[in-house]
């Protein structure tokens, strides 16, 4: 049996003369890239980053991170891990923090005007994530407030932006029409914190340099992204249903307060208060009490909150269910 099992699976038993044959340029070539929707909250409020291409294709459009996989020497994974690095400025102690799962792949035909490109996407959760810079190719970085996409508004998300460029892909974004986001809002004012290391506020969207235009009506998102981001938020507003996953959003410690604000951020929606604290109390293993309380009161005075950290539940049993979810339950 051993016998028969070594001699199945022997290295390169019966390949030496096909691979000394084989030729990889009888098929078409293709290419391999991840891209990244990272999500995080800043000021309250749900964003994602942004870069803006620095070189063509889609000069001066904005896009999410993401690069070329180093074919042979990384995998998905490690790959979309340096990308995320980079463009974030995160080291290996804090990528520990970040929450990166895969997203899908996307291979239409067309989607790169280069070549044919299939894009294997990720999607990342962290709190307090640092001010984004740009990487090796790309002109600038921001964080986005997604309320600020126009997601889902009537255009078509899948729609080829690639099949506009001419064929020697001089196309420059500058100056483009096609509406991918509207200007953000004047900044919002930070809400009260409960303490230091607590709470779900970011510092605000990264400076740029004067001659940089920032995101707004003018500058559409790259390839397929604003297709990508869509399904990175469904994703998202799902899995925050069963798993625990919005407590990846915060720091260590936090209360059901602050909780509650990440759901609602991601969500979209307001959260009856009594009634989430007791759903989220009522699932075992969603978080444990530390015993502590927060540094400071709330703003409307009275006692300070108590603080939580995650539990070990990978499920929510019962699953908090959105709102509008929860009606067509009932």
């Amino acid at each position: 049996m051993d016998a028969q099992r070594g001699s199945g699976t022997a290295a390169g038993d019966g390949d030496g003369e096909f691979l000394a044959a084989y030729d990889p340029r009888d098929f078409p070539a293709i290419a391999v890239t991840v891209d990244i929707v990272v999500l995080t909250l800043r000021q309250g409020a749900l964003h994602v980053l942004l870069v803006e291409r620095g070189a063509r294709p889609f000069k001066g459009a904005w896009a999410l991170p993401g690069g070329f996989v180093r074919a042979g020497r990384e995998s998905l994974d490690e790959a979309a891990a340096r990308e995320l690095a980079e463009e974030t400025g995160l080291d290996a102690t804090h990528l520990e923090r970040v929450h990166l799962e895969q997203l899908g792949s996307y291979g239409d035909p067309g989607r790169d005007p280069r070549m044919p490109v299939v894009t294997v996407a990720y999607l990342a959760f962290a709190p307090d994530l640092p001010e984004a810079r740009g990487g090796s190719d790309a002109s600038a970085a921001a964080w986005v407030p997604v309320g600020d996409l126009r997601l889902g508004a009537g255009e078509d998300l899948s729609k080829d932006l690639s099949a506009d460029l001419p064929a020697d892909l001089s196309t420059d974004f500058a100056t483009s029409d096609t509406p991918a986001f509207i200007e953000p809002d004047a900044a919002r004012p930070r809400p009260p914190e409960q303490g230091p290391g607590h709470g779900t506020n970011g510092g605000d969207s990264v400076p740029r340099p004067a001659d940089t235009q920032p995101p707004g009506r003018s500058l559409p998102l790259a390839f397929d992204h604003a297709r990508i981001v869509a399904d990175g938020l469904d994703r998202a507003r799902a899995k925050l249903e069963y798993t625990p996953l919005a407590t990846a959003f915060l720091g260590e410690e936090f209360t059901i307060v602050e909780l509650r604000g990440v759901y609602e951020a991601i969500w979209g929606s307001p959260l009856h208060a009594g009634n989430f604290h007791r759903k989220v109390l009522s699932v075992p293993g969603f978080v444990e009490s530390t015993g502590a309380t927060a540094a400071r009161g709330g703003a409307r005075g009275g006692p300070r909150a108590r603080l939580y950290r995650a539990g070990d539940a990978r499920l929510l049993h019962p699953a908090l269910l959105r709102p509008d979810r929860e009606a067509g339950v009932r």
